[in-house]
């Protein structure tokens, strides 16, 4: 039974894609992804929202009884506490944002050399950064209070979180130079596991006879014959 034409066009179709990808050169996968990455990069980073970042700082201070390198320990620990539930559901409520949201808002850093905790506050709202940075570094500090008599070490606010002028993510030359590199990448990959063409081979160059070993063979023949 023959087939129709409209039966035959996919099959058509799949041959000529095939001929056309074999001959294409073996590299082609590597431009093509580097121009994917590139403008993956460039999308986002046209298209995110900015992010902006404002950050506040509090020092452990030891009473007069204390000893003053017991404010370095202190701090460390006051640092792991700021994103807690219990720092997070105080504070909740001066920064305006749910215990939920502040947990991927908020990050905390101490230093091993000096009792000084610093709390970033991040949102894509500049004054809504500054106002989370002062809610935790608060509510960390009123929890301190609490325990001061106990522990002799206080925690008392060094810089107040200013709203930040400009946003730090994402930045559109950087998005767009981390895609293109993760393209180029991904093409490089795929040509290391990419099989060989069929057909590909290598074959030794066998140097042909010289004239004197031609001759040679001939005369060896001739005797033979005789």
């Amino acid at each position: 039974m023959t087939e129709s034409p409209e039966q035959q066009r996919p099959a058509v179709l799949r041959k000529r894609l095939r001929t056309a990808l074999t001959r294409l050169p073996h590299w082609w996968p590597l431009p093509v992804c580097v121009l994917l990455g590139t403008a993956s990069g460039l999308s986002y980073g046209l298209l995110a929202s900015p992010q902006y970042e404002a950050t506040s700082y509090a020092m452990a201070v030891a009473e007069e009884e204390t000893d003053p390198a017991a404010a370095l320990g202190y701090a460390q620990s006051y640092g792991r506490l700021v994103t807690s539930d219990a720092t997070l559901s105080y504070a909740q409520g001066a920064a305006g944002e749910p215990m939920r949201a502040l947990r991927s808002q908020v990050r905390s850093e101490t230093s091993p050399d000096s009792p000084m905790i610093s709390v970033t506050g991040t949102s894509d709202s500049a004054d809504k950064a500054a106002d989370i940075a002062n809610a935790v570094i608060e509510a960390v500090i009123v929890s301190s209070g609490h325990v001061s008599k106990d522990t002799g070490v206080k925690l008392i606010k060094f810089t107040h979180a200013m709203k930040p002028d400009q946003p730090v993510s994402p930045s559109v030359p950087l998005g767009t130079a981390v895609g293109t590199a993760a393209g180029g990448l991904l093409g490089g990959l795929l040509l290391l596991v990419r099989p060989r063409r069929t057909g590909w081979s290598v074959s030794a160059q066998v140097p042909g006879p010289t004239a004197a070993e031609d001759h040679a063979s001939s005369t060896d023949d001739r005797e033979l014959v005789r």
